[in-house]
């Protein structure tokens, strides 16, 4: 059941990204997304019959895709580019925090009624979600903006540009494939860790696995507000690299010892790299399909390449585990995520952009090294594609 939830998840990116460029009704997609969860919730509790299980569990595993591209789509919308990683930023503060909130809440319902209790907590947080959603007005948020379809010129709107610009951008490809590889490094690192507890401390394993589910996201929570806060004026590729450095360490250390104090503390580790990619990733995409009009579907592309990399690397990790051990599955992890990382240094191109005052002209600057996917409107509409920052007509 949870295999084909993962794999509704996986397919259903894509889509719900394309949808939500199209729709102007995204406070509205929000608003279902998020009644279609209680409703599921409410059916599992009362109906615990495999069909409705199921069921719940594929509709849940669809709405679930709609929040992430939906909430970043309506902060561009409104903040725009001045002020959007900030933005960003606390939208992954946030986030954060919630996870831990509702970890809490949940542990203490299930512990003082029942493990189905739990379940009656999601119609609550869903009239809780909707209020702060529906106090957004419609009109602070620039349809267009939404899925980075905005006009260098303000009294034009651009069209979207075709979707071969999801393949043709070689910054976003590169992006996406670091993606994948940062998660597949990644993504096993914890549950190892948490066998490891297991193997080491048996019998006690529940309360330093917690510890490390917890210290991940407090660590976090600050840092998706730095990144926020200095994104633009450190630029976002020393930021990724700084991600990308700390896991290969990360996975390098986990075997010199069994110790759980050393363990959970190696895991804060996690808190960085998982903090910087959650407050900047859709920055980052939002910088490099700015003017496509394929923002939304950019995130559903990336989101897919990331879920097949962690996918793929559980069972790897598995497999190697069985034939080699923990310590080796650690290494491997690690070096894949030093590959990443040298992807990532030698050929993703810095992707923050500045706009040049040149009077009456329209045209954008870019930053030595910095991509733009699509074309920049010039009064005489040219079209300037930059690529890693160079430029030529077409």
């Amino acid at each position: 059941m949870m295999t084909a939830s993962g794999l509704i998840g996986l397919a259903i990116h894509t889509p719900v990204g394309a949808f939500i460029d199209g729709t102007h009704f995204k406070r509205g997609t929000i608003v279902a997304g998020v009644m279609t969860l209680a409703i599921s919730g409410l059916a599992i509790t009362l109906f615990p019959v495999f069909p409705v299980v199921a069921t719940a569990n594929a509709v849940m595993a669809v709405a679930g895709a709609i929040f992430g591209p939906a909430v970043a789509a309506i902060t561009v919308g409104v903040l725009g580019r001045d002020g959007l990683a900030a933005g960003l930023g606390r939208n992954a503060a946030f986030d954060n925090a919630g996870n831990v909130f509702i970890a809490v809440v949940a542990g203490v319902v299930g512990w003082w009624f029942s493990q189905s209790a739990v379940f009656y907590l999601v119609p609550i947080l869903a009239v809780l979600a909707v209020i702060p959603v529906l106090s957004i007005p419609v009109r602070a948020i620039d349809n267009a903006r939404t899925r980075g379809c905005e006009s260098a010129r303000p009294d034009r709107r651009k069209q979207p540009s075709s979707w071969a610009v999801l393949i043709g951008c070689r910054p976003l490809v590169v992006f996406a494939t670091c993606v994948a590889l940062f998660h597949f490094a990644n993504a096993p690192m914890l549950p190892l860790v948490g066998q490891k507890l297991a193997l080491a401390h048996a019998g006690e394993e529940t309360a330093p696995m917690s510890a490390c589910i917890i210290a991940a996201q407090t660590v976090m929570l600050p840092l998706a507000l730095l990144v926020g806060a200095k994104a633009d004026r450190w630029r976002r590729k020393p930021i990724f690299l700084a991600a990308f450095a700390i896991l290969p360490i990360r996975g390098f250390l986990y075997p010199l010892s069994d110790n759980a104090f050393w363990l959970v503390g190696v895991q804060l580790l996690d808190g960085v790299g998982a903090g910087i990619f959650g407050a900047l990733m859709p920055v980052v995409l939002a910088d490099l399909m700015r003017g496509t009009g394929r923002y939304n579907i950019s995130q559903g592309d990336v989101a897919t390449t990331q879920d097949i990399g962690a996918s793929l690397s559980n069972t790897v990790a598995g497999l190697i585990v069985v034939k080699a051990g923990y310590s080796f599955a650690f290494v491997t992890l690690a070096s894949v995520a030093l590959v990443g990382f040298v992807v990532f240094l030698l050929t993703m191109p810095e992707a923050l952009r500045e706009r040049a005052p040149m009077g009456g002209s329209s045209v954008l600057a870019v930053i030595p090294g910095g991509p733009r996917c699509v074309a920049a409107d010039k009064q005489q509409h040219m079209s300037i594609v930059i690529w890693g920052g160079d430029a030529g007509q077409r």
